[in-house]
This record gives structure tokens, sequence and C-alpha cells, in this order.
């Protein structure tokens, strides 16, 4: 499946949006991580997206948003700036780690935060994360995430990270 694909089928499954979110919400939530969420016009460009729009983008410790960016989106690409060091953090533009345990804590820790978002919560984003197209390979993000997720979980744990 490419990413266009996964987007045309999440847009039809009802994938939540940013626009979906109580006013704020995730701009608290990412200052908590000592990001800046910023809001791009629907019609714009994201700065610092790596698969294009309407995925969210990533420059230094800000976050890039239009109001049809999957809540999920902003969520894993904030999550990959949130693990790294804030020294690495200033150099990212667009592609945050070839990593896999960074990329494995990243998925781990956007279902984490998405408990604390209003009207979100870990259920629904890991629905969201299969109706989008992110594979794992016990099938499903849940049982990735109940059942093979130990190794991203100590990483965040060495962090000082949320990891349960």
């Amino acid at each position: 499946m490419t990413p266009d694909d996964a987007a045309a089928n999440a847009e039809n499954a009802g994938v939540m949006r940013v626009r979906d979110l109580p006013p704020g919400a995730a701009d608290a939530l990412l200052a908590s991580h000592g990001l800046q969420l910023h809001r791009v016009d629907d019609d714009a460009p994201i700065p610092g997206s790596y698969w294009g729009e309407p995925e969210a983008g990533v420059i230094a410790n800000n976050v890039y948003v239009r109001s049809d960016t999957p809540v999920h989106s902003m969520l894993h690409e904030a999550c990959h700036l949130i693990v790294l060091p804030p020294e690495q953090r200033a150099q990212v533009h667009t592609d945050a780690t070839d990593s896999v345990i960074e990329e494995d804590a990243t998925c781990c820790l956007q279902i984490i935060l998405a408990g604390e978002l209003p009207g979100v919560g870990r259920a629904r984003l890991m629905a969201d994360m299969d109706a989008w197209g992110y594979t794992y390979r016990l099938g499903s993000t849940q049982a990735w995430f109940e059942q093979d997720a130990e190794d991203a979980r100590m990483f965040l744990r060495g962090l000082g990270l949320p990891h349960r």
C-alpha cells in the first residue's frame, strides 16, 4: 500500500483530524514536551512534511499541521522529536530518524499520549493507525502495543518518558 492509498482509505474510514480536537488541547500537550504546534492554512503546503500533505511536518522543536492533518500523524511526528535529545531536535528537518528503536518508541509514545487528548484516547488512535496503513508483524497496532512493544517501552523508560 502506498501512502496515497493509505490516505485515501483513511479519509473514507473517518480518521480523526486535527480539526476534530478541542481548541488548545494539542498545543498544550505538545508544549508540555517542549514543542510548539503551528497550524498552516488548509490550502498551504505543510513545512517539514516527510510524506506530504496532509501529513504533519517537523522542523527543530516545531510541529506543523493543517486542519485536515490526521491526529495520529501530528502525534507521530511530535513523538519523533520527543524521543530525541534537545541537541538533536534542533537539527531535525522533515526526517527525524532512521533508527528502528526510535521509530518503535515513537509509535508507542504516540499511543500513550493519545490518552491525554480529550476525545481521542488510545483505542481510537490505534484504530486510526490501522486504517491509515501502519503495519506490525502481529497484524494490528493494538496487538503490537499490548504484546510486542517491550523494547520500545524500555527505551522510553530510559529517557524518563511515559511508557505505560
